[in-house]
């Protein structure tokens, strides 16, 4: 991998669920009803497209006008008043229209990495708060060799409202816990915005760890999919688009949202996720998950469509 410079990995997850990128699949339940056309347009050029130096924006209009496979960088951050925060999760979300597939994989948080522009090695999950979306973007693409499409960031301050917009949503659980305020019984799971939070949050009692936790992030993901897919979700598109409005930047304009309905909008009935794997260190007192080249090079070629 000539592109990829030499690197160490780390990790630790916790709890955002970059769930952005639903939005294409939100809005196209209804996007061409006239009433919620205009305010979704609007919304969605003027407020959420951000674009990055670090991704070809024409080619990326290239690749999904002509349903290619893609890559999107979903960034889970926590930003407040006056800080930029850093990326507490980060999820490549592959598209594969012609398999009808949809991938979502995991990097720890804690991967240690060289970040591109500043030219040394940290966690992977610093490179946001160096310098934002496009230094992540460009960290990402070293980190696995591939290149990234487009990349969404959603606040975390939002999945709560965008989940009581939404009514509720129901995930497969596996495992059995209380947290002292929800029980969370096995199997399907009915669960509102604040009740989804302790639900991504928990990690203490999965035998899991973090990994367990990025799993359920997974399902939530996929749980807000399939709700704001369906066609109960119509009368409440507007207020999703204001929610995402003020919680989600992407690269995304609004004809590429159109474009992704219309052309990617089945890849959701197939979907896998995977979480990468390392190994657990300290440099200098400070913890990182070293992620060993082989466990890089078979994530690599799941994104890259290549039997490693």
């Amino acid at each position: 991998m000539e592109k990829r410079t030499k690197h160490k990995k780390s990790r630790k997850l916790w709890l955002i669920i970059p769930l952005a990128i639903i939005v294409v699949l939100i809005m196209g339940v209804g996007i061409y009803a006239f009433s919620i056309y205009n305010n979704a347009k609007q919304t969605v050029n003027e407020k959420m497209h951000e674009p990055v130096e670090s991704i070809d924006h024409k080619q990326a209009k290239k690749n999904v006008k002509a349903t290619k496979p893609l890559n999107i960088l979903l960034l889970g951050v926590d930003e407040r008043a006056n800080d930029r925060g850093r990326s507490d999760a980060l999820m490549v979300l592959s598209l594969d229209p012609e398999s009808d597939k949809m991938q979502l994989v995991s990097i720890p948080r804690d991967t240690r990495t060289t970040i591109i522009g500043k030219g040394s090695e940290d966690k992977i999950n610093h490179a946001y708060a160096f310098g934002g979306a496009d230094m992540s973007v460009a960290t990402v693409e070293n980190f696995l060799d591939i290149s990234l499409d487009y990349y969404v960031r959603m606040n975390m301050e939002g999945l709560q409202e965008l989940v009581d917009q939404l009514g509720t949503i129901t995930v497969d659980n596996e495992i059995e816990w209380n947290d002292g305020k929800y029980d969370f019984d096995l199997g399907p799971v009915e669960m509102d915005g604040d009740k989804t939070m302790h639900f991504v949050r928990m990690r203490k009692k999965d035998p899991n760890g973090d990994f367990g936790r990025t799993k359920r992030q997974r399902q939530v993901i996929q749980g807000i999919v399939d709700k704001g897919a369906s066609a109960g979700s119509v009368s409440k598109i507007n207020g999703v688009i204001d929610i995402l409005g003020n919680n989600m930047a992407t690269n995304l304009d609004f004809d590429d949202m159109k474009n992704l309905m219309s052309g990617y909008k089945d890849t959701r009935k197939n979907v896998t996720s995977y979480m990468m794997k390392g190994n657990g260190t300290k440099i200098d007192g400070v913890y990182y998950l070293m992620i060993p080249n082989e466990e890089v090079e078979k994530v690599h070629g799941m994104i890259a469509g290549v039997d490693i």
